[in-house]
């Protein structure tokens, strides 16, 4: 059997037939990457490789990187934040028709960016959101796509758990993808909540408009987020001005969203064990499909499929940039049936490679495949934000719950497209930072 057919057995058929009994990713990986890599070499070899593999990336010093940003998330959730956020955003544009999910659309992106979960963005919205939709007659379908949709920009925004993966798999600084991030995810975000407009434009009983505030209640609402907007700056900037590492970065954010929320007084000692619960449980996850990809990752090397798909990518008689839409297709398909993160690691030692044959900057194709595998996140069969929004609406179904979602598919797509012709928006920020 030549080594190509390993390979693709291993990811095919042993890897698929693991996901769907439900094997943990990060278990799965690792035990199709080892039993692969005993195949193709030797039992002491794989058992050598795996023990180097994990000892390597469990003390790893830039994993710490991951459990800091991840708690700095927390203390802004359990701290209630997403309430000053929304009640902000609302008083500026909840007057428009469509207004209010618009707002919800621009509170995501804000605590997005201090979050940096899905799950934990998708759960806070729909309870502070969605009753307020619901309250000025919102069509429930608009109201729960827009929370969906809205929800994952916390994969794009920074600080991103998912980028700070991307950039420890690629040897790429987290630093710089961040700041690639913040163009990518302003455009997402403009896209979602042009789609609301459009379709308020086409169904105007799906969003009525709001009560209109004055410039005095605009200005108040402002300050209530004034806290985490300085948090916010105070992380993006000292990485900017080399102030700080991201493992700094992510410390000194975590330490004054602790700071900020205990003079507040809106940091309960339960809220706070729940803050370190949560961020144990979810960086435990992160680091072992992390520890799972890298031995899958060696698995892949030693087959040589990486290496021999880019060249025959690169070979094709056709142009980089149809190339480069199949990949995205790939990715497309793949992020609406297993886990984003999951896919991500399987697939960059693949398609990473592919990217730098074919001469495109590795910032901007990082940080592209982040906003294609959002999708995943909203799409069904996976479509977990999208479950955990239904799950929290309680009396909407969840078939209403995906067709909302559909209305804004488009945006993810035309911002992919912006991003293809213009990738100055990711490239331009890094560079300035040189």
């Amino acid at each position: 059997m030549s080594l190509a057919v390993v390979g693709v057995t291993g990811i095919i058929v042993l890897l698929l037939v693991l996901f769907f009994l439900g094997t943990p990713v990060g278990f799965a990986m690792a035990i199709v990457g080892f039993c692969g890599f005993c195949h193709v070499v030797s039992v002491k070899a794989g058992l050598n490789m795996a023990g180097s593999v994990l000892w390597d990336t469990f003390s790893k010093y830039g994993l710490t990187v991951i459990p800091l940003f991840i708690f700095m998330g927390q203390i802004a959730f359990y701290s209630g934040v997403n309430e000053k956020l929304y009640r902000a955003a609302y008083k500026w544009v909840g007057h428009i028709r469509g207004g209010i999910a618009m707002a919800t659309v621009m509170a995501c992106a804000a605590f997005s960016a201090i979050c940096g979960s899905n799950a934990a963005t998708a759960a806070t919205m729909t309870t502070v959101a969605l009753p307020e939709m619901k309250k000025y007659g919102y069509d429930p379908k608009l109201s729960t796509g827009a929370i969906a949709c809205g929800s994952t920009l916390g994969v794009v925004i920074p600080p991103s758990v998912v980028l700070i993966v991307i950039g420890l798999s690629t040897e790429q600084s987290i630093a710089r993808l961040f700041y690639g991030g913040i163009g990518a995810g302003v455009i997402l975000a403009a896209l979602l909540m042009f789609s609301v407009y459009v379709i308020c434009r086409f169904q105007p009983q799906w969003g009525p408009a709001g009560p209109k505030s004055g410039i005095v209640e605009k200005l108040k609402a402002l300050t209530g987020a004034f806290e985490m907007i300085c948090l916010f700056l105070l992380v993006m900037l000292g990485l900017y001005f080399g102030y700080f590492t991201p493992t700094e970065a992510g410390a000194a954010g975590s330490f004054f969203a602790v700071v900020i929320s205990v003079l507040q007084g809106r940091l309960s000692w339960k809220g706070f064990l729940a803050s370190v619960s949560d961020t144990l449980r979810v960086s435990c996850m992160v680091i072992t499909i992390i520890a799972g990809a890298m031995i899958f990752g060696r698995f892949l090397a030693v087959t040589r499929i990486p290496f021999d798909i880019a060249q025959w990518v690169v070979g094709l008689p056709v142009s980089d940039m149809v190339i480069m839409a199949i990949i995205f297709a790939i990715y497309i398909v793949g992020g609406a049936v297993m886990d984003a993160l999951a896919l991500l690691l399987i697939t960059i030692p693949i398609f990473f490679p592919v990217a730098l044959e074919l001469g495109y900057d590795p910032l901007w194709f990082a940080v592209t495949i982040t906003v294609i595998t959002t999708l995943g996140a909203v799409t069904p069969p996976v479509g977990a934000t999208t479950y955990v929004v239904g799950g929290m609406a309680g009396d909407i179904p969840l078939k209403d719950v995906f067709k909302g979602v559909s209305f804004f598919l488009p945006a993810y797509l035309i911002c992919v497209l912006i991003l293809m012709l213009f990738p100055e928006i990711v490239t331009l920020l890094p560079r300035l930072m040189q």
